[in-house]
């Protein structure tokens, strides 16, 4: 296949097959990819910016892969659907399904429960879902508009600035928030919480 990609700190790797599952055949480099992506991502913020959603409609499985599709089904034929192999991040590929019903049941319960403040809450559900690693690509851009979503529509507050930087260019920023992930993954989410409000 021609699509040759470069890869920065932090982004997991396609295979081939899944390579092969780009439905714009002229993406040749990253740079392209990017900006095709992009304008699908734009697509899928429209249609958020039209919509309000309510708590049972969000915390759904049916919801995580349809905002997926949403966010990268005019580039990718697999967007929206689990991946199919192990990455280097991530649950095993068979135990996705159970994990993220897991998650979504405990985000279920913690509002019922008040458990977390709103801003906690969304970024201990956006760190839990990167952390499963649901798809092939795109991990971290939907586990942010997850957030997002949450902290918007859900609770009503302000949208997350994400350290007002692009994530995908290796840099300050990108270096700040994956130090982040790494803390919330060892248990101190409060790094992650600042970053996404930075």
């Amino acid at each position: 296949m021609g699509l040759n990609l470069e890869y920065v700190d932090g982004q997991t790797p396609l295979d081939e097959d899944e390579k092969d599952g780009l439905r714009i055949l002229s993406i040749a480099t990253r740079g392209e990819l990017d900006e095709f992506e992009q304008l699908n991502i734009e697509n899928a913020l429209l249609w958020i910016l039209k919509r309000s959603f309510k708590q049972g409609e969000v915390f759904t499985d049916s919801f995580i892969k349809g905002l997926h599709n949403r966010m990268y089904g005019n580039v990718w034929k697999w967007a929206g659907q689990f991946r199919k192999t192990n990455k280097n991040i991530g649950v095993d590929k068979w135990d996705i399904p159970s994990a993220l019903r897991n998650l979504l049941e405990d985000a279920k319960v913690w509002l019922e429960n008040g458990t977390y403040p709103f801003d906690e809450f969304a970024i201990r559900f956006k760190h839990r879902l990167v952390t499963i690693h649901c798809f092939a690509n795109g991990n971290g851009r939907h586990s942010r508009l997850m957030a997002d979503i949450i902290i918007e529509k859900i609770f009503k507050k302000p949208v997350f600035t994400w350290g007002a930087a692009n994530l995908l260019k290796q840099g300050e920023a990108r270096s700040i928030y994956l130090s982040a992930i790494k803390q919330a993954d060892s248990g101190n989410i409060q790094p992650l919480i600042d970053f996404a409000r930075s």
